[in-house]
């Protein structure tokens, strides 16, 4: 979040300068700030190999031949939009 403020606070014609109309990158991300400060506290608990939306880690364990990876749960819970 600290990257997301500097950004809109960077000359808007400068390489990395956020609109001032873009929502927060929460938001933009679809994760909710309740989840972020949970996985502040506990990401290394929580994951042991890929990290990111559950679609996204789906698709690399295909491509990985990987049938199961550690963490997956969490991933639909903390980083996917539309969590089951």
């Amino acid at each position: 979040m600290l990257s997301d403020w500097s950004g809109r606070h960077l000359d808007p014609k400068k390489r990395g300068a956020i609109s001032q109309n873009a929502p927060p990158i929460l938001e933009r991300l679809g994760i909710s700030t309740k989840h972020w400060l949970y996985l502040n506290r506990n990401f290394e608990s929580r994951f042991k190999g890929l990290v990111g939306s559950a679609e996204a880690v789906r698709q690399a364990c295909i491509q990985l031949n990987k049938r199961w990876v550690h963490g997956i749960g969490d991933c639909q819970c903390f980083l996917s939009a539309t969590p089951h």
